[in-house]
């Protein structure tokens, strides 16, 4: 498995290497070792979560306040284009955003750690999205900027065809950011 940092400080791309064969594929989606040996604690992830999206739907720029929430992010169907915003005040990648094709043939998954905004698109007819989040939803703590704000600039490859109440009413950047 392949292990990528970004410009994001603490986000790391993992690449699996899938074999194929006659009867399909076989892919390994996380392993504890690769994990701890890039500083994850296998352990601390206590939720596993999946939503599933049509062409064009996006999810997000959501987020956590207090001690936010680290996960790993993956496409396990289709295809989407993923986004991360750094929301960490102390970082010096505050307020800059990075892209990330994840889909299901090269199997990419994020690690994403607390204080970062997330979101992404469907690129393909439908898409599943799997999370290992590291504690609890707490819906108090939910934090959501639109992901069309024009102080993040996020470029969004098609043209959006749902989102839901919530992230409609987002709040903005500068808002989140105080």
């Amino acid at each position: 498995m392949l292990v990528e940092t970004t410009s994001l400080p603490g986000v790391l791309v993992f690449t699996p290497t899938p074999h194929h064969d006659d009867r399909g594929l076989f892919t390994r989606t996380f392993d504890t070792e690769i994990a701890r040996a890039h500083g994850l604690d296998p352990d601390a992830f206590t939720q596993d979560s999946q939503s599933r999206s049509r062409r064009g739907v996006l999810r997000g720029m959501h987020g956590r306040s207090g001690r936010g929430e680290a996960k790993l992010v993956r496409c396990a169907r289709g295809a989407v284009h993923d986004v991360l915003v750094d929301a960490r005040p102390d970082s010096p990648a505050f307020g800059r955003h990075e892209a990330f094709l994840l889909d299901d043939n090269a199997f990419r998954h994020l690690y994403v750690p607390p204080g970062l905004l997330h979101g992404f698109q469907v690129l393909s007819d439908w898409a599943d999205v799997c999370y290992r989040i590291d504690r609890p939803h707490d819906p108090a703590e939910d934090v959501a900027v639109r992901y069309d704000d024009p102080e993040l600039a996020i470029s969004w490859p098609a043209e959006v065809s749902l989102i839901s109440a919530r992230d409609g009413a987002a709040g903005s950047w500068a808002a989140l950011r105080g």
